[in-house]
């Protein structure tokens, strides 16, 4: 069935000697923004294509305000530097994530969580966390406290894997009944929604990534989102150095980050959001394609999880165990055609290996068996673009 499978991916990028996993699409006015930008000579943090761009993402995820940064990790570590995560303060994750996660939550010194992750949509599982909750914590002064640790826990941060929504809904809801700020890393996962609802939209903040592998890119950049109003206000300024307004003055009243989105990546990206509905079709298509293919060899392919559509932003099948992955995955590297498994789960890296975690049995058997396929739509002749 492998075999077959690679003959698949094969057929879909007809012509292509290597193979790309994900790959950025530039179809359309990307040359002429970034040349626009340059002969303006406004390059850095401040220029037309950064107010374009936040007002693209707002208006795309249907928040209030959108605030750009220079990439994913960043807007994490301000979206819960925002929210009030300190010191000693804990944040509830999952193990199978980018280690952008978690290190964000070390920025502020603070202790990650790690509970597990449902098998469907490989994001956090609603169960394990209720399960967590209930078990492992306790009300004080209207705040919710580790009863193990005597540690505040400050925030939740779940991610939507590989751009499937996890059980969001159900996730806020349990974290508004134990006192707990939600903040959605939903680097992966721009298009994607559950319940028509975007992802990033359930939590007082989300956080997206532009890099160069995701589905739109600026390059480097990142984005964090809120409808309320003054915290908009106050990560802006925080990701402005704090700097107060005047023409000439350089005066700073907080402590702040240089985290803005320069205006040349930001122009990238502007023109990318142009023929984002189209990228995002192209890419259902081709998931499409896998999965009619997986259906008909037996193959288990993940599926977007009911109630949500998903931007497929990485395909990825599940194969029976770690050695078929492994084999699967150097046949396919070695005949240029780049997959990759999913990450090193977290808690098992040096930094976070002391770190508390719940039963992991589901965030353990996706790690050895997941494989990300090709994934990129950019080719003219491949089916993604023909159907």
């Amino acid at each position: 069935m492998l075999e077959n499978l690679i003959a698949a991916i094969k057929e879909a990028y007809i012509g292509h000697s290597f193979i790309p996993l994900q790959a950025p699409v530039f179809q359309g006015n990307e040359k002429e923004y970034l040349c626009q930008c340059i002969d303006t000579t406004f390059v850095s943090s401040v220029g037309e294509f950064v107010d374009r761009f936040e007002k693209h993402v707002a208006d795309l995820t249907g928040a209030k305000h959108a605030i750009a940064t220079v990439n994913g990790t960043s807007a994490l570590h301000m979206a819960l530097y925002a929210v009030g995560v300190k010191a000693n303060d804990e944040v509830i994750t999952q193990p199978l994530t980018f280690v952008a996660s978690c290190n964000a939550i070390s920025y502020l010194n603070a202790y990650p969580v790690f509970v597990d992750v449902d098998s469907i949509s490989m994001g956090m599982s609603y169960a394990s966390l209720k399960d967590f909750l209930v078990q492992h914590t306790e009300q004080k002064q209207g705040y919710c406290y580790n009863k193990d640790t005597g540690r505040k826990i400050s925030a939740c941060l779940p991610m939507h894997t590989y751009g499937h929504p996890c059980d969001i809904e159900n996730i806020a809801a349990l974290c508004e009944e134990h006192n707990i700020v939600l903040v959605e890393d939903s680097a992966q996962s721009l298009g994607s929604f559950y319940k028509n609802k975007h992802t990033g939209t359930y939590g007082k903040v989300g956080t997206f990534s532009f890099n160069g592998n995701k589905i739109v890119t600026s390059g480097g950049g990142g984005a964090i989102i809120t409808n309320d109003s003054e915290l908009a206000k106050k990560i802006k300024h925080l990701t402005t150095t704090a700097k107060k307004s005047h023409t000439w003055r350089f005066d700073h009243d907080e402590l702040g980050y240089n985290y803005r989105m320069p205006n040349i990546n930001a122009a990238l990206a502007c023109a990318q959001l142009e023929n984002f509905a189209s990228i995002l079709k192209k890419k259902r298509d081709l998931a499409e394609y896998y999965i009619n293919f997986c259906s008909e060899n037996s193959l288990h392919f993940m599926k977007e999880p009911d109630h949500s559509q998903s931007n497929y932003w990485l395909n990825t099948v599940k194969l029976n165990n770690r050695e078929e992955r492994d084999r699967f995955l150097e046949k396919t590297n070695n005949n240029n055609i780049q997959t990759r498994p999913a990450w090193t789960l977290l808690c098992e890296l040096p930094m976070y290996k002391n770190a508390q975690r719940c039963d992991l049995t589901n965030a353990q058997e996706l790690t050895d068996t997941l494989v990300n396929i090709p994934s990129t739509i950019s080719h003219e002749k491949n089916l993604a673009n023909k159907n």
